[in-house]
């Protein structure tokens, strides 16, 4: 019990410490009344001007792929993308679902389908643990390229989409690897044993509905949980972003500090500029506020999301910068706060480590992808 308490202590002291340098810093630049308010003020028009934004494209991707799935429109995709799961990911051609869902709503949504015994029927242990990465390199793609074409870009966006993929190929290939070389049984045995599989026909009356009510009933559900997606980045929109823009943007247009949204004291860029030479050669960063939307999207896409506007206005991004942030925002989506409850929900927590390696490695392929073919495109036209 003593030792326990010491600890509590002891992790309390660090966490309070680290609380107060880097809020003491920020004050004693900015001003202790001017750092409160820019925080308030920035959060709240955050909440108004960012968070609703998102929350009616989600609404409106969440209705439409509800009528995709109503009518067909998602299985369709699924046999067509089927023939490259397995020479592209090394996963069975029921995968391709899993893509599609992330992709026209969230991570979790690989979760719950992976969570149906007769689909994790067709992995082997390590491409079922290996969904983790591959479901999260599309999650809320389709967000994601719509804000992106919402902002005034329409090529670039796509060949983030393409960035994306290949760090999706590179993440799910990486994470197989490193299962198999821990866990070499991994490649015979069953995800799920045999006894608990339930194969059994689907016989479910489904109530005779007119073409009217099919239509209403799925824009309806799509859009309550494009709700639902939209209160739930609210947190990382809010929390996030308010502590990334302090340490991104810089005092008021006067050069003084005067309490109001989207002032800061330059941190991030301060930091990139050291290493600036790399960020321009790998991903084409022509400003080195640019970073501070990769590291945002480590926690949050939609929040890394709420960033692009102030740099539009800024000036501080280009075509070039839409397609990384695509690729690298599609690829990461938020991974480092959702890869520990998604692999937990497997009942794999304790691969966790492996998983955001490897995702780390095809985040940042896939930012590199998007950075040279978008420089082939430019060559190109």
């Amino acid at each position: 019990m003593m030792k326990a308490n010491s600890k509590t202590v002891r992790s309390g002291c660090i966490c309070l410490m680290i609380v107060v340098v880097l809020f003491s810093g920020i004050g004693y630049r900015m001003g202790a009344a001017n750092m409160l308010n820019t925080i308030m003020k920035t959060a709240h028009d955050l909440l108004l001007n960012t968070v609703f934004y998102l929350m009616g494209i989600c609404v409106i991707t969440g209705a439409i792929g509800r009528l995709f799935v109503e009518f067909g429109v998602v299985s369709m995709l699924e046999m067509l993308l089927r023939p490259l799961m397995r020479p592209l990911f090394h996963l069975p051609g029921v995968a391709s679902l899993g893509a599609v869902m992330t992709f026209l709503s969230d991570n979790p949504a690989i979760i719950s389908l992976s969570q149906d015994k007769r689909f994790a029927s067709y992995f082997k242990k390590f491409q079922y643990i290996s969904l983790t990465n591959f479901g999260t390199a599309f999650g809320m793609g389709l967000i994601v390229i719509i804000y992106m074409i919402g902002q005034g870009y329409f090529v670039a966006p796509l060949i983030g989409f393409i960035g994306a993929f290949v760090g999706c190929i590179v993440s799910t290939r990486l994470m197989q690897h490193l299962l198999l070389k821990s866990y070499p049984q991994y490649a015979t045995e069953d995800a799920v044993e045999a006894e608990a599989v339930e194969r059994q026909q689907e016989s479910v009356k489904q109530e005779e509905k007119t073409l009217f009510l099919r239509i209403l009933n799925s824009l309806l559900d799509g859009g309550r949980t494009g709700v639902d997606v939209g209160l739930a980045i609210i947190p990382g929109v809010l929390i996030i972003s308010t502590l990334v823009m302090i340490l991104t943007f810089g005092p008021g247009a006067d050069g003084v500090y005067s309490g109001q949204a989207y002032e800061g004291v330059e941190l991030l860029p301060w930091l990139a500029s050291k290493v600036d030479f790399l960020f321009n050669w790998l991903f084409g960063f022509s400003d080195p506020h640019q970073i501070a939307f990769p590291i945002t999207a480590l926690g949050a896409v939609g929040a890394a999301l709420s960033l692009v506007p102030g740099f539009a206005a800024e000036g501080w991004i280009d075509g070039n910068a839409i397609a990384v942030f695509t690729a690298i925002g599609m690829c990461w989506s938020g991974y480092l706060s959702t890869h520990t409850a998604m692999l937990d929900s497997l009942g794999y927590r304790e691969q966790t480590s492996k998983a955001i390696i490897s995702h780390t490695v095809g985040g940042l392929c896939a930012a590199l992808a998007a950075h040279w073919l978008f420089m082939l495109y430019t060559l190109c036209v």
